[in-house]
């Protein structure tokens, strides 16, 4: 007598209402199979209704410990029916819209903080870099590599220098340059970004490199009087480029401060929501590479007028703090 009850109890339950559960699966089918389309009138007005009848009866499963096997089955139910009812359905050239519009720009102001810190970390490691080898210029061998500084090192004269600011390259080749450079940088900033699940700290190493390299190239060309050749030349494509690597580093250490400081959620949850935020940012820093690596192999080789090189900076500078501190915010009025 003990265990016939709960068994008739179950059946009752079934009974009552298994034909609401196998007529929204029956929906659900022919959604997901072929296409919303194929429903009537009356089968949009029953699927919310057969959806509410299946959480309704989940909820008292829940609640009274039913059969597990028939919980799952409901459980599997409702979430079918809500992505159904509930779900994305923009197309994807819409999606992409709301993301240029809004999504990225968004995301990026979430972690205006990490950013700060990222730009604060990579100014002040170009200004160690400097005066580390404006001191000791035997310093520029260890923190440059000869592959990346191409004669452009403390030897080198004023002249040699100033031609690799200003000389005009020779035809052709400007594309797989820029593609060399795409890959190079990309693959700086998604390694910045994919190192800040050790709690932040690789990627803080990787960007105070990068920014070292760069003031101990500034010691090269600033002491030869070529220190605003040099700034020009790098910043056609750097107010980009720059501002690509800080994202891509703030985005890892995001998901790194998460990680090590997850508050009242789990690690695995702090870093979930972390990580889908520095996601949406880095879909753009790639966007941001590309532009940059354009800037850098086609632009920085054809325009050789300093006044230019600083007005495409500018130019390019200024869209991207407007684009990211307004794209998105409700208008005001």
């Amino acid at each position: 007598m003990t265990t016939a009850q709960p068994n008739f109890g179950l059946r009752h339950f079934r009974a009552e209402r298994e034909a609401d559960w196998q007529r929204l699966e029956t929906l659900l089918d022919l959604v997901e199979k072929k296409s919303p389309k194929r429903l009537t009138n009356d089968d949009l007005i029953e699927l919310p209704r057969l959806y509410r009848a299946t959480l309704s009866a989940l909820s008292i499963a829940r609640e009274t410990s039913l059969d597990a096997s028939m919980i799952a089955y409901l459980e599997s139910l409702s979430t079918r029916a809500y992505f159904i009812l509930y779900g994305c359905r923009d197309s994807l050239w819409r999606q992409i819209g709301e993301y240029f519009a809004s999504g990225w720009a968004a995301a990026v102001r979430g972690i205006w903080g990490e950013i700060a810190l990222i730009a604060a970390l990579l100014s002040g490691s170009a200004l160690a870099g400097y005066v580390l080898v404006a001191t000791d210029p035997a310093w520029f061998s260890a923190l440059v590599s000869p592959e990346l500084s191409g004669g452009r090192d403390m030897q080198a004269t004023a002249e040699h220098l100033r031609s690799t600011l200003y000389d005009r390259p020779e035809k052709g080749g400007l594309e797989v340059f820029a593609t060399y450079l795409f890959t190079h940088n990309a693959q700086i900033s998604i390694l910045a970004f994919a190192l800040g699940f050790a709690f932040g700290i690789p990627t803080f190493f990787l960007i105070a490199q990068n920014g070292i390299m760069l003031g101990a190239f500034y010691a090269v060309f600033v002491p030869k009087g070529l220190g605003y050749g040099l700034t020009g030349w790098l910043m056609i494509h750097g107010t980009t480029e720059l501002s690509a690597i800080i994202l891509a580093g703030a985005a890892g250490l995001h998901i790194g401060r998460a990680v090590a400081f997850p508050g009242n959620r789990t690690r695995f949850a702090a870093a979930g929501e972390a990580g889908r935020r520095g996601a949406l940012v880095m879909i753009g820093v790639v966007i941001m590479l590309l532009i940059a690596g354009l800037l850098e192999g086609f632009a920085r080789q054809l325009i050789v007028a300093d006044i230019a090189r600083y007005t495409i900076a500018a130019m390019m500078l200024a869209f991207w703090v407007i684009y990211f501190m307004l794209a998105g915010r409700p208008q005001r009025g």
